[in-house]
């Protein structure tokens, strides 16, 4: 409830007979002008005003809103509610249950931690896909999920039973992202509340969320405000902390025009996608506008949303038109509920009106007619390359990766099929990832095409590892009832899981034979995914190039086989008559796909599959569930374990210090990205990891993924900045999480030299390039960071989440001199820094630059002013708390 109301916006709405109280944004002139996605943020200011933390300044500063002006104004955004998926969220719980115990430690009720704002999470980034293109692949690697993960599941049964606030999707449902756009997302919330006069009302407001997962922002296809977090703003915002943020720039992007045949929108979404990247928006917020909005399937907007932090933008979102409402419908909604939102959007002027231009910081187009069939790699998401030239761009980079142009290497494979492999040959080619598994558009082309390619004769060269992961049940039964099973599951794309899958590292060992193979030779095999990220080893480690294609292209390279390959001039093979087959041939018509969509999906698909959604299938309903108010820490667990970060808390602060003696733990260069950082992907045996798990008993066979434990700080703090790809420049020529530790003068990983260090008292420092910190909002990059002893990180540049997160965990983010890097200054790693000017925090003063001087073994010393990216006053209490956490916790326990 607003205790403030100083523009006198609060209003009721009459509703079909029910009468719901809102803030209307007529009451404060200048509002109007401003893009949708600001007045969203308007309205929560109105709404939360409180004279503290949201005051009528806040408001007319939106008001009053330069478009043109670099941000400055620091507002509190208060999310309806927070959505979870479970590799990010599990640690969340961590967190949550330890703060139970910290309070109850500081003489508080336990109970005081609890999610205030709702709070869902949806299981399902733990399914691995061990096997595949078999009739019963998705219970075999169900069955396996659940004996991997059972002590995390009991953990969050635990939770949703002992935490108020707190719902769960169990696993084998959908991915988080497709589930909160066909179930979760509400798009106008409401809620009970107490009205001026102190009666009961209901409150109508836009829909707003954050999320643990960076691609929380599929659902701004939905007009729903929403952005990945860190884990540990998520876990602040639950508890009733709002998101610190500077009211952004908005880039206003008009579509025109409509897709030709034969691209498709994920090559729409990767066009996009290169332009916003090389445009430049990271910390802004994109807005879709104009005439061809309406001609933008809610499916294709979700699909473009999806992919905003492979562009760098904070939010990409479209308004709120008639499509919505049709969405809204189909997904099983009700009638009550759309006619809230189409009332409440028109009166809030909300509602999308192509013939009123809104006011923005800058302007991009794209006539969708231009776009053409296109992939993405290598290694980076806006690496875009045209399918025409996909084999010369192979070419092109594929010397980076392998040493010899052609290497045949002969291998049998376990059905006793003999065949060669060579470089650039496609290892896994899986359908995966809410970017595209969410868009019925790209899925039933996919089974189209599969259909004409069983009836041409076509199949899957036999060393590919095929696999379709849908994004919700509703795809298979769709596919069901088209009849397109059979051909897809005849090229082994039989479902394999409902999960993030091959896109989050889970694409499970390719076969013994070929990744025996592959590694004898050393071959640059590839990936083919519909996913939307690719960065170096994420998908597989036997994997060295990674490429982002369509659903349909997916199966196209799977006939293909391999990355060295021409569509236009080269078939895929030959039909039984010896007919030559091209791609062209097979490529379904445009027109049959949406006949093939409105044939087949309705409404009844959606409200049956999600009739349910809480409850689970058997296997979950039959977990045993610990109960109490306080979980029963399991000592022996190496899944879940109480976290460190609360150990000695008292209710007095540890004053900041400025940093003296500091090495250098890692030098980094460019676009370092947070999977470089965080632990993710399988975990080697002889890892520091690998040698903490074989130590507590863990079978080989057993170790599983980094994502499933993350509930253990001991395993996450020893694969943190642990990538296969990582090149930490500190030492020549070697590739993976080591580094030089100057205690001896030895090369060490990164976790044995960090633990030496801090065993004899000094303090680390990692230095980098720009962009450092893009990719998924990864709450470990950030606290496996912290917890190797880092202090403070230098870069060029900061993407947003990841600086945050620093923060959040007590890490200084300093950037160099505008112009200036590691190279430029003459940094090669090996100085000792001492970083002064920090203590000024304690005087409640944030300073804008600190003073770095690094010093040679020589004696001779370099100095430079850093910037400081505590941008915000939130951020700077955060920070002399030694974290988001602990202010929140200090904060619950005073009551």
């Amino acid at each position: 409830m607003a205790s403030i109301n100083t523009f006198d916006s609060r209003d009721l709405l009459d509703v079909g007979g029910r009468a719901y109280e809102i803030f209307r944004l007529d009451a404060v002139p200048g509002l109007e002008r401003l893009p949708y996605c600001l007045k969203v943020l308007a309205e929560n200011l109105l709404r939360t005003e409180d004279g503290a933390n949201v005051t009528a300044e806040h408001v007319r500063a939106l008001a009053d809103w330069d478009p043109q002006a670099e941000p400055d104004t620091e507002i509190q955004f208060t999310p309806a509610r927070v959505v979870m998926q479970d590799f990010t969220g599990v640690p969340c719980i961590v967190d949550l249950a330890t703060m139970r115990e910290a309070v109850a430690d500081l003489g508080g009720d336990p109970e005081v931690i609890n999610p205030l704002a709702p709070a869902e999470m949806v299981i399902d980034h733990s399914v691995q896909i061990d096997s595949f293109g078999l009739a019963g692949s998705l219970e075999r690697n169900k069955e396996l999920e659940y004996e991997r993960n059972a002590e995390r599941y009991q953990f969050l049964r635990w939770g949703q039973g002992a935490l108020d606030n707190f719902r769960v999707v169990p696993p084998g449902t959908g991915i988080v992202h497709q589930v909160n756009i066909e179930y979760l997302a509400r798009t106008v919330f409401t809620r009970r509340a107490t009205g001026p006069d102190g009666d009961a009302v209901t409150q109508a407001y836009p829909d707003t969320c954050v999320g643990t997962d960076s691609h929380t922002t599929m659902v701004n296809g939905m007009g729903v405000l929403g952005w990945g977090v860190g884990g540990i703003e998520a876990e602040a915002a639950m508890l009733g902390q709002p998101v610190s943020m500077l009211i952004p720039k908005v880039v206003g992007f008009r579509l025109s025009g409509a897709i030709p045949a034969g691209a498709t929108a994920t090559d729409v979404v990767l066009t996009i996608t290169q332009m916003l990247r090389a445009h430049g928006v990271v910390g802004k917020f994109v807005e879709f506008y104009g005439e061809g909005v309406a001609q933008v399937p809610l499916a294709n907007r979700a699909t473009i949303g999806n992919m905003s932090p492979e562009f760098g933008s904070t939010a990409a979102i479209f308004p709120i038109d008639g499509v919505t409402l049709d969405y809204l419908r189909l997904t099983g909604r009700g009638e009550e509920d759309v006619a809230l939102v189409e009332a409440y959007t028109k009166a809030q002027g909300l509602w999308h009106d192509p013939s009123r231009e809104a006011v923005y910081s800058e302007y991009l187009e794209l006539d969708l007619s231009t776009v053409v069939p296109s992939i993405a790699g290598p290694k980076r998401p806006q690496d875009r390359i045209d399918l025409s030239a996909s084999k010369e761009a192979f070419a092109s980079v594929l010397p980076s990766y392998a040493s010899e142009r052609s290497r045949p290497t002969a291998v049998t494979l376990a059905d006793g099929t003999a065949t060669e492999l060579d470089h650039g040959h496609v290892a896994i080619a899986s359908i995966t990832s809410c970017t595209n598994t969410s868009n019925p558009s790209v899925m039933v082309a996919a089974g189209l095409l599969a259909r004409n390619a069983v009836a041409r004769g076509l199949r899957s060269k036999p060393w590919v590892k095929t696999s379709t992961a849908p994004g919700s049940q509703v795809v298979t039964d769709y596919y069901e009832k088209a009849g397109l099973w059979p051909a897809l599951n005849e090229l082994g794309f039989n479902v394999v899981g409902y999960g993030c899958a091959t896109c989050i590292g889970n694409s499970g060992p390719l076969p013994a034979e070929v990744s025996e193979a592959v590694n004898e030779a050393d071959l640059a095999v590839v990936s083919v995914l519909s996913g939307n990220r690719n960065f170096e080893g994420r998908i597989n480690p036997d994997v060295k190039m990674n490429y982002l294609a369509s659903p349909p292209l997916v199966i196209a390279y799977a006939l293909a086989g391999t990355m060295d390959f021409d569509y236009a001039t080269e078939p895929l093979g030959r039909d039984p008559e010896g007919n030559e087959v091209f791609l062209t041939d097979i490529w379904p018509d445009p027109a049959e796909v949406q006949a093939t969509i409105d044939a087949t999906i309705d409404r009844e698909m959606y409200t049956r599959d999600y009739a349910d959604v809480f409850a689970g299938d058997e296997r979950w309903r039959s977990l045993e569930t610990p109960q109490g108010e306080t979980f029963a820490w399991d000592e022996s667990s190496t899944y879940v374990r109480k976290a460190p970060f609360f150990e000695g808390l008292t209710m007095e602060l540890t004053p900041v210090s400025d940093i003296e003696g500091a090495r250098v733990l890692a030098l980094l260069g460019d676009s370092v990205t947070t999977d470089h950082i965080s632990p993710a992907g399988a975990i080697k045996p002889d890892s520091p990891a690998g040698r903490y798990l074989a130590e507590h008993g863990v079978a080989r066979a057993d170790f599983n993924s980094y994502g499933s434990r993350r509930g253990n700080h001991e395993v996450m703090i020893r694969g943190t900045f642990a990538n296969i790809r990582l090149r930490n420049q500190l030492l020549d020529g070697v590739e993976g999480g080591y580094t030089r530790n100057f205690l001896t003068g030895e090369q060490e990983s990164i976790f044995d030299a960090s633990q030496a260090y801090q065993a004899a008292g000094v303090p680390l420092v990692v230095l980098g390039g720009k962009e450092y910190g893009s990719g998924s909002s990864r709450d470990w990059a950030a606290k496996g960071t912290a917890l190797l002893g880092v202090k403070a990180v230098i870069t060029e540049s900061f993407e947003r989440i990841h600086r945050s997160n620093l923060i959040g965990m007590g890490v200084v983010p300093l950037q160099f001199p505008e112009g200036e890097s590691a190279a430029s200054l003459g940094l090669d790693g090996t100085e000792t820094f001492s970083i002064h000017g920090l203590t000024a925090l304690n005087e409640g003063v944030t300073p804008r630059t600190v003073a770095v001087t690094a010093t040679r073994a020589d004696g001779t010393q370099i100095g430079f002013d850093a910037v400081v990216r505590i941008d915000t006053p939130g951020e700077a209490d955060y920070f002399r708390h030694g974290g988001i956490l602990q202010y929140v916790l200090r904060s619950l326990a005073r009551g």
